[in-house]
């Protein structure tokens, strides 16, 4: 990779700061900051409304790590440091945390044992001007249970007690906070909606829906005008006696507005739906996942729904087999080889209409290992391997679908594993961060991307054209960045086409970003 660096820049901003170039990105490396707070997990990015950029960050100290509070940093557009303000909140159950409106937004699940209840509470505070205030947004009342956020979308429970869990749209500007409570004849099921700003949009009853089946929703979308809101999961049947090649639950879409509500059910013979995503293409509502030609979750290809915003009707539909290009990128000449745990990631359109989609191979993993004391502690290792790229046209058809070989696995912040992508044109774009000086060649047309073990990392950047053919480029060094990369939680300016990345090793923290050319 050719690169230059340009001093005349490099007097123009922060002390220790790099601008640099390559054939296909212009990164700036900011000034490297000290941090007490050694140990964290990035929470939130987001754009200042100036140019600058403001990062929410959870933190935990002691012996045993604990959450002690919660870190804002607002930086200028320059990449300097401009406040930093420290919350002190033990012991909160956090849900989410975003920046909207010039204010950062924390939301919590917190059980009122005075009251019997759970509270949803919202702390906010102007990022200027820190005064953080406290607001209950929904009170619940049930007795404690043991887990009351269901985190995991795709595994609900619910027997009996309260379970809850909240969706926010992809800009997070809407969010929905589904709960559920059953006590013996009880059985209530509630979806109240919110705008960023905290004021409610519609809330709706569904208990009359809980006779019949229950809803375990994954993804959400809203309408441009937010009138309309659209959820895709698993409704798992209470009473429908189903055959053996059968599954227990039947993906579907509902709608819901101030008023009425609809469903959508997907469903076709021999066909079993996966993670299927809502999306608004204009004033289309598509809904793209995967499906499986059996019902133990291994995919066989793409599916593809046009629906009707009012009426849900599906207008067209779409299932496209992997190719045998794809089956060959993924797993050479093995055979009896599946596809499964597929997450989406990003979603964009061209300007033909053209339908770009990536989606990683991501599970979970627990085990056993000896502590230092003799005892047996249970570790969780989050695995992130294989991206999987398509092209669909204007009318779902499968162009070509490709597979990125890759094998990441973490125990701590994933944020420096999986990946960013970037559409520019007809080109996609992923950054991926390994310790690796090179990908591993598996054989003349096949590459594999490995976490590596080095403490400083490169970064690389991966192209597929508008034909789907792939090449990459290392665009950082680990000479260069020595801190590294939050990979997966970039701030994306796709008018610029350009990403920022939080960077941080221990107590040394900066910002990075890159320009795509």
């Amino acid at each position: 990779m050719l690169k230059s660096l340009l001093p005349g820049i490099m007097l123009l901003v922060a002390t220790c700061s790099m601008l640099a170039q390559g054939d296909r990105v212009d990164y700036l490396i900011g000034e490297k900051y000290n941090d007490k707070y050694k140990y964290s997990n990035m929470l939130a990015i987001a754009d200042d409304g100036v140019g600058g950029t403001v990062v929410v960050r959870s933190y935990y100290q002691g012996i045993v790590l604990r959450p002690k509070g919660y870190f804002v940093e607002h930086y200028n557009k320059d990449l300097e440091l401009v406040s930093e303000y420290n919350y002190k909140l033990k012991d909160a159950n956090f849900v989410e945390a975003y920046v909207r409106n010039g204010q950062v937004y924390l939301l919590f699940l917190e059980y009122d044992y005075e009251a019997m209840a759970y509270d949803y509470i919202v702390h906010r505070s102007p990022f200027t001007e820190y005064n953080f205030t406290k607001e209950v947004l929904l009170t619940i009342p049930s007795e404690v249970v043991q887990q009351p956020l269901d985190r995991n979308y795709y595994n609900r429970n619910f027997s009996n007690g309260f379970t809850t869990s909240v969706l926010f749209n992809e800009d997070k500007s809407a969010f929905a906070i589904t709960t559920h409570f059953k006590k013996r004849k009880v059985d209530q099921h509630y979806i109240h909606v919110f705008d960023a700003s905290l004021r409610k949009l519609m809330e709706h009853d569904f208990s009359d829906q809980v006779e019949e089946k229950n809803y375990a929703f994954e993804h959400i979308a809203f309408s441009p005008d937010l009138k309309n809101v659209y959820l895709t999961g698993k409704a798992y049947f209470r009473k429908k006696r189903f055959n053996a090649t059968e599954r227990k639950f039947q993906y579907e879409l509902v709608r819901i507005s101030a008023t009425d509500r609809n469903t959508q059910s997907f469903y076709a013979s021999g066909k079993f739906p996966e993670a299927i995503k809502p999306i608004f293409k204009g004033s289309e509502l598509l809904c793209l996942g995967f499906y499986a030609d059996r019902k133990d979750n291994r995919y066989n290809g793409i599916v593809y729904y046009n629906i009707q915003p009012k009426s849900l009707d599906i207008l067209s539909q779409k299932h496209n087999p992997f190719s045998e290009e794809f089956m060959m990128d993924k797993f050479g000449r093995e055979e009896d080889q599946s596809i499964k745990n597929l997450v989406f990631k990003g979603l964009s359109f061209t300007q033909e209409g053209h339908i770009l989609f990536n989606a990683e191979e991501y599970f979970v993993s627990t085990s056993t290992q000896a502590n230092s004391s003799g005892g047996r502690v249970l570790v969780t290792r989050y695995h992130h391997n294989d991206i999987v790229s398509a092209k669909l046209s204007a009318q779902g058809d499968l162009i070509w679908a490709r597979n990125i070989n890759k094998t990441e696995v973490t125990q701590g912040d994933d944020a420096y594993t999986s990946y960013a992508a970037h559409t520019k044109g007809n080109d996609t774009f992923f950054f991926i961060s390994t310790a690796s000086e090179n990908p591993q060649q598996l054989s003349s047309e096949r590459i594999m991307f490995k976490q590596g073990l080095g403490r400083n990392r490169n970064v690389f950047l991966i192209k597929l054209n508008a034909q789907g053919q792939m090449d990459y480029e290392k665009v950082i060094d680990d000479t260069e960045a020595r801190l590294p990369l939050m990979v997966s939680r970039p701030l994306v300016d796709a008018i610029e086409d350009q990403l920022l990345f939080y960077a941080k090793r221990g107590t040394k923290k900066q910002l990075v970003q890159v320009a795509i050319k």
